[in-house]
């Protein structure tokens, strides 16, 4: 592996890029010694500029019929398609380089974004449909119309299809787009923006990056007609208070406490490697990622020596290495974070079990590299248990009575997602039912195909408002204008 030069990435205003003064480094998570790109900070002003471009662009783009605005994004998710086709050598190598993920997984990551612009062109079908009803008084019409300027507001751990979640349903319904890019990995969504400006009007999609104060400046700006945020808690609740002060709409997709229970008739030989994948993903740096496992101890010792030894196969080292199974952490406050939360584990009495291989233990201290870890049978109150973790940290629990289990997945401020691990279909969806989630999965912790179609995605509690995907979530994107003709 060399390093290459770093590129040079600036705001895209109105289909222009704008530089600054003032600008920040993307450095690799896998060698941190390594600029990826320097980045144009967004002030008030460029933020102001980006907005009223877009506010400039939304009466002729929402004036475009429906059915054309869909075309426009069904040739954008040909684009970003054809982007993970070219793998390393097109976005695919910048996505990788900045968030230290696997190729495979960014690869998938740009033909999940490609399905998610398709399957929200289907949504719209429905969505943007206007509904009549009918009596011998009176017609009722209801409409979905464009919201106005989005604040399109990403994270970091995945974020193209976290960005085209947002893009996608936002252009259907005719709105235009201010993206704020996350100041760790910025470089992938601004170029893929410039290469998909062109299939539309100019200003409809702008690019600014920074950090909190390009946010805030974004949910305080009176044009702004809804902020869809993907990220945290803690800047959920600044951008909500912000926000209050124009009265403007609000989508949080938020993090969670993610609860997997096993259940007793689970497959042990066969169901390991997938129950894993739903923790330790993109090295666990996932929203909806199982954040807390519980087990029957009736098979709990068979079940976490099988899951330790699975784990401790991986590799950990740069992604663009060829033995790499298990990638960094992609950012340093991050990598921080987890480290201190395992020595406060362990400081509370908590046995951890450290797993897998480096590819270079020569090259080790270069990057943001963190072991998996096991916490075997920690107590319900340690912060391990009770945190989102957002990394590969999980702790395992015992447990013997299934209404106590449930009580304890509940017993949490966040709800996002949740999943049951069981041989019985009845049984899996039953369990399921009593679990206070936005979303539930059973035997895997992912949407299939269909369930990125059909499946609402957004949590409850601090989890998030609102909901992204489907019929549901492009509504999140309109408003509603209701009309009653009385014909007497």
């Amino acid at each position: 592996m060399t390093s290459t030069t770093p590129l040079t990435i600036d705001n895209f205003i109105a289909g222009k890029w704008e530089g600054s003064a003032e600008r920040f480094d993307v450095r690799d998570p896998g060698r941190t010694a390594d600029i990826v790109a320097t980045v144009a900070v967004a002030d008030v002003g460029a933020v102001d500029r980006a907005v009223n471009a877009a506010h400039a662009a939304l009466k002729p783009w929402s004036n475009i019929p429906v059915a054309e605005r869909a075309e426009a994004v069904l040739r954008a998710a040909d684009l970003i398609e054809s982007e993970a086709d070219k793998g390393l050598d097109g976005l695919v190598g910048v996505v990788v380089r900045e968030t230290g993920m696997l190729p495979a997984e960014i690869a998938m990551e740009f033909r999940g974004a490609a399905f998610a612009s398709r399957d929200n062109v289907e949504a719209a079908r429905i969505a943007l449909e206007p509904r009549i009803i009918e009596d011998e008084a009176s017609i009722v019409r209801i409409e979905h119309k464009p919201i106005g300027v989005v604040a399109a507001i990403v994270p970091w751990n995945a974020p193209i299809v976290l960005l085209i979640r947002k893009f996608a349903p936002a252009l259907v319904a005719g709105d235009t787009l201010v993206i704020k890019t996350p100041p760790t990995a910025p470089a992938g969504i601004a170029l893929l923006m410039e290469k998909l400006a062109p299939l539309f009007p100019e200003g409809v999609i702008n690019v600014v990056h920074g950090g909190a104060e390009t946010g805030a400046a974004l949910a305080a700006h009176p044009k702004v007609r809804l902020v869809s945020f993907t990220g945290g808690g803690v800047a959920a609740k600044a951008i909500m208070k912000t926000a209050a002060e124009t009265l403007k709409n609000v989508q949080f997709e938020l993090g969670g406490n993610d609860a997997a229970i096993v259940l007793d008739d689970f497959d042990l030989d066969g169901q390991i490697p997938t129950l894993a994948a739903g923790a330790f993903h993109r090295s666990g740096q996932f929203c909806f990622a199982i954040k807390r496992l519980y087990v029957p101890a009736s098979i709990y010792d068979a079940f976490f020596d099988k899951l330790a030894a699975h784990l401790d196969k991986v590799r950990i080292g740069h992604p663009l290495h060829p033995e790499t199974t298990f990638g960094p952490i992609n950012n340093g406050a991050q990598l921080s974070y987890l480290k201190g939360l395992i020595q406060k584990t362990r400081d509370a009495g908590g046995e951890l079990i450290e797993l897998g291989t480096p590819v270079s233990r020569e090259t080790w201290d270069e990057g943001n590299y963190l072991r998996p870890v096991l916490v075997k049978d920690p107590g319900p109150d340690f912060d391990i248990v009770t945190c989102e973790q957002f990394g590969p940290v999980l702790p395992v629990m015992r447990y013997t009575d299934e209404d106590a289990v449930v009580e304890l997945a509940n017993g949490t401020d966040y709800g996002l997602g949740s999943s049951v691990w069981t041989s019985n279909f009845e049984r899996g969806v039953a369990f399921g039912r009593r679990l206070e989630a936005g979303m539930t999965f059973i035997n895997k912790n992912a949407q299939s195909r269909l369930g990125r179609r059909h499946m609402p995605f957004g949590g409850i509690k601090q989890s998030g408002i609102g909901t992204e995907n489907s019929e549901l979530g492009l509504a999140e994107f309109t408003e509603i204008h209701a009309m009653n003709f009385h014909k007497v």
